[in-house]
Formats: structure tokens, C-alpha cells, sequence
């Protein structure tokens, strides 16, 4: 049991508190949002303080963290935070539903979200800062490695998700198939072969776009795409993006 202070006060952070009160040992005390986004001084009848104040408030030898935040930029802006925090000091918690499916031996790494209706199979593992929306399913022996956002997807057997990656809705992965470092796979995508870095999947074929991951300006709804680049009209989905 740990009393944790949870990064933000958007949708992503108010379902972490419900599932940690609801479904942990763990207690929420606190928020923390940087000093910009600062509009109150309380979210959920608790504090919130500024993340550069943090450690006068809630030290690093007395309380974790939790950074639940969303895909944004391919999941770059919660591993800075998550990165961040752990140089000054911080633990984290990771939450697992008790309502998701898992085996003894389960390997998952820290601030992790894995949400309700998830099985994940025996010798899967699971690196750090990972999320897992409801009713994603890991298969035996896969890997899924540092900073990737799982939506509802199916991961077959023996498969490895490379960092910073995002499978969207109703996605599936083919046994044995390598998912490539930032490489983003929408809603209802059929992935049988391995993929490259920074790869984009729509849901109307199996072949990449004709632009990078990283040229992305944002992955929900209809991403806008820098310039010299060939925009995206499919839908990516959206279903968890944090208001």
C-alpha cells in the first residue's frame, strides 16, 4: 500500500483516482499538474499542488506517483514526465484490475494502467510505463516493451511491442510479428508482418502510410500532419483520448 500523488487533473487522471479508490490498496492524497495548467486548488475533494513544488509538498521518500496520462505525441509527453519524476526521486505505483486476466509470475514494470477485461497470458511481459485499455488481450510470451498505449487490441503469441508504440481499437497483431519503435497501428488494423520505426497503419490495408509517426501532430480523430507530408483521413481511434 503506498499514498500516491497522481499526475494531472483531465479525464485520464480522474479515472486513475476512481480505479485506485475503488480497486487498490493504495490511497490517492494529492494532484499535481505544472504550474500553466494550475485553475485550482482541488480536484476530487483533494489537493492539487504545482509538479514544480512537488517535493516541498509530498517528498519522494513518503509518497509515490502515478502519471496516467494519454498517447499524446506517440506517448513521449507522459514518458518525459515519468523520466522527470524518477530523477528527482520518485517511485511509482502500477494498477492492475482485479477484473483483468493474469497468471502466476505476471512481469510488469512500474506506472503502469491496465485496465478491466485485459487478459494477459502466461510469460508476457510487460516494461514500464504501459497502458492496457479494457479488453485488450497479450498473448503467451509476448513483449511489450517501455511507453506504449494498448487500446483494445489483440497481441498474439510471441509477439514484441518496441517503445513508444500505439495499437488503436479492435487492432491485431499476428503471432511472432515485431511491432518497430514508435510505430502507430489504428482502430480495426490488421498488422501480419513485422513493421519499421515510426510506421503508420490506417484501418483500409495492410500497407504504412506515406508518413512517419513522429510527423504526427496528433493521433486522435483525423491527425494533422506537418507539412511535405501526405494527411491522414482515416480515423485513428479515439476512444480513450483524455479530454
Amino acid at each position: 500500500m503506498a499514498n500516491v500523488v497522481v499526475f494531472g487533473v483531465e479525464k485520464m487522471a480522474e479515472l486513475a483516482h476512481f480505479y485506485l479508490t475503488h480497486d487498490s490498496d493504495h490511497k490517492v492524497v494529492a494532484f499535481t499538474v505544472d504550474p500553466e495548467y494550475l485553475t485550482s486548488g482541488e480536484f476530487r475533494g483533494l489537493p492539487v499542488v504545482p509538479y514544480n513544488e512537488l517535493e516541498q509538498h509530498y517528498s519522494p521518500d513518503q509518497f509515490h506517483m502515478f502519471i496516467p496520462m494519454s498517447f499524446e505525441k506517440m506517448n513521449h509527453l507522459r514518458a518525459e514526465k515519468y523520466d522527470d519524476a524518477r530523477r528527482r526521486g520518485y517511485k511509482f505505483i502500477s494498477y492492475v484490475s482485479s477484473r483483468a486476466t493474469i497468471f502466476p509470475d505476471f512481469q510488469c514494470g512500474d506506472n503502469c494502467f491496465i485496465l478491466e477485461d485485459s487478459t494477459i497470458q502466461p510469460f508476457a511481459r510487460l516494461g514500464n510505463d504501459v497502458v492496457i485499455w479494457a479488453g485488450s488481450h497479450i498473448g503467451h510470451h509476448a513483449v511489450v516493451e517501455d511507453h506504449v498505449f494498448i487500446a483494445r487490441a489483440i497481441i498474439s503469441g510471441r509477439c514484441v511491442i518496441e517503445p513508444f508504440s500505439f495499437l488503436g481499437g479492435n487492432a491485431v497483431i499476428r503471432d511472432g510479428v515485431t511491432v518497430a519503435r514508435e510505430t502507430l497501428v489504428g482502430m480495426e488494423t490488421y498488422i501480419a508482418r513485422d513493421t519499421k520505426e515510426f510506421e503508420v497503419y490506417g484501418n483500409r490495408g495492410t500497407q504504412p502510410e506515406r508518413f512517419r509517426s513522429d510527423r504526427l501532430s496528433h493521433i486522435s480523430r483525423k491527425p494533422e500532419v506537418a507539412k511535405n507530408t501526405v494527411p491522414d483521413t482515416r480515423e485513428v481511434d479515439s476512444s480513450t483520448r483524455e479530454e
